[in-house]
């Protein structure tokens, strides 16, 4: 059965692919819950208009993703925080602190769920912390973690 994926299906593709299902797959689910719709002619004009509407949106999205990466290289970011002997930090700096450090420092909005930390950091220094905006453009952010002053 030939369907048309009017939203992004994991394992499946994106909105706007003709994609070859299953009967069952795609009379029992897909039509049914909206993700897809069976692909006729006139329906197959409507998947085109789906999959430009995709790719000028994908592209104007690398493109902004590709201008606050050039900032974020360029530009280290500066977090004080309490810490204790041996550079020890009462706390821990997650995604939302540094994603709040960017918007205050660089005026860039970052969704946190885009900042790739293992886990959180946990001492005073200067840390490499990948960032990934898009699924093209991927990149490392300076956060440098410094003592605070009271």
């Amino acid at each position: 059965m030939k369907v048309i994926l009017r939203n992004h299906v994991d394992g499946l593709g994106k909105k706007g692919d003709v994609v070859d299902v299953a009967d069952g797959f795609g009379r029992n689910f897909l039509v049914p819950s909206g993700n897809a719709l069976l692909a006729t002619k006139g329906a197959m004009d409507q998947a085109a208009a789906m999959r430009r509407a995709r790719d000028l949106k994908d592209t104007r999205d690398r493109e902004a993703a590709q201008t606050v990466a050039g900032i974020l290289v360029a530009t280290p970011i500066v977090i004080s925080m309490r810490a204790g002997a041996g550079g020890k930090l009462f706390g821990s700096v997650g995604t939302a602190d540094i994603s709040e450090a960017i918007s205050a420092q660089v005026g860039a909005e970052v969704d946190r769920r885009k900042i790739n930390l293992d886990e959180p950091l946990r001492s005073l220094g200067t840390f490499d912390v990948p960032v990934k905006l898009h699924s093209d453009v991927q990149f490392t952010v300076s956060v440098e973690i410094k003592a605070s002053e009271s």
